[in-house]
């Protein structure tokens, strides 16, 4: 059994010296990263789309078992929403071609106001989507959530091709008012909404945000340890990512919530270990 577990990001200014090597080129950083987590969000595909070379040095750096969440482009989400979108999606997916199994689906984060009225449109853009490569639908409208119905409806769109719900969990950001700056941005930008852990497809994807206090964070998570266990208990195979407000501690939290779920089940397969942050020493 294998969890994956992975951050919003793969180079973040937090992590540098103390918990990945100090400097880096740009050609090592998804390289040293992925000594510590088997996965991570693509965010950086939803605001401008790489280069061939660029796409291709990602390759290089990973295996083919890690996961990469490719986030469909802003302009096809919230531009086009979805709609008259077949050109744009064949070019994306072009420049993504490199990776090969390394995408691990295609990450369509949609906006609060994509409801139910629009499910048709999401319907037609699923069954554009080219065989063989998985989707993965996040709904930020409340309606979805709230309205049984509505919650029904998305999910046979969805399960008609074999499409996942992403579980966005926001509720330990909510819990209590925010402590810091980083926290009230995120108070100020995150959805509030309830959380969502029915799985619909054996690949289920959660995005976890916690607080900055590690502690708080980890109290937070309860609910997922024993959730990912039970799915990979039930055969599926789990991807977890990890946020925080300011991600500072977000990469060895995951590798925490992975220790954590392997301590619940224990033939899930265990992490790589990370590279030294510094050069080898006699002592």
């Amino acid at each position: 059994m294998k969890l994956h577990v992975g951050c919003a990001m793969w180079a973040h200014t937090g992590w540098q010296g103390r918990l990945l090597p100090h400097p880096l080129a740009p050609r090592e950083r998804l390289r040293a990263y992925a000594s510590w987590c088997n996965a991570v969000e693509g965010n950086t595909t939803f605001y401008a789309t790489p280069s061939a070379e660029t796409v291709r040095s990602w390759a290089e750096q990973t295996g083919p078992d890690f996961r990469l969440l490719l986030k469909l482009p802003k302009p096809i989400s919230h531009g086009l929403r979805l709609a008259d979108a077949d050109v744009p999606l064949r070019s994306f997916l072009q420049v993504m071609e490199p990776l090969g199994p390394r995408v691990h689906a295609l990450w369509i984060q949609l906006p609060a106001s994509f409801g139910p009225s629009d499910l048709g449109t999401l319907a037609a853009f699923l069954h554009r989507v080219p065989r063989g490569l998985r989707s993965t639908v996040e709904v930020r409208h409340p309606a979805f959530f709230e309205d049984r119905r509505w919650e029904q409806r998305l999910e046979r769109v969805l399960g008609d091709v074999g499409a996942e719900w992403t579980s966005f969990d926001t509720t330990s950001v909510f819990a209590t008012p925010p402590t810091n700056e980083a926290e009230r941005e995120a108070w100020a930008k995150k959805p509030r909404l309830p959380r969502r852990s029915r799985a619909l497809t054996d690949r289920p994807i959660v995005r976890y945000i916690g607080r900055e206090d590690a502690r708080r964070t980890t109290e937070g998570w309860r609910h997922w340890t024993g959730t990912v266990a039970d799915w990979l208990r039930e055969g599926r195979s789990p991807t977890v990512f990890i946020h925080t407000p300011d991600n500072d501690d977000s990469l060895a939290l995951a590798r925490r919530f992975h220790d954590e779920v392997r301590a619940l089940v224990p033939g899930v397969e265990p992490l790589p270990e990370p590279l030294p942050t510094g050069p080898p020493t006699l002592f």
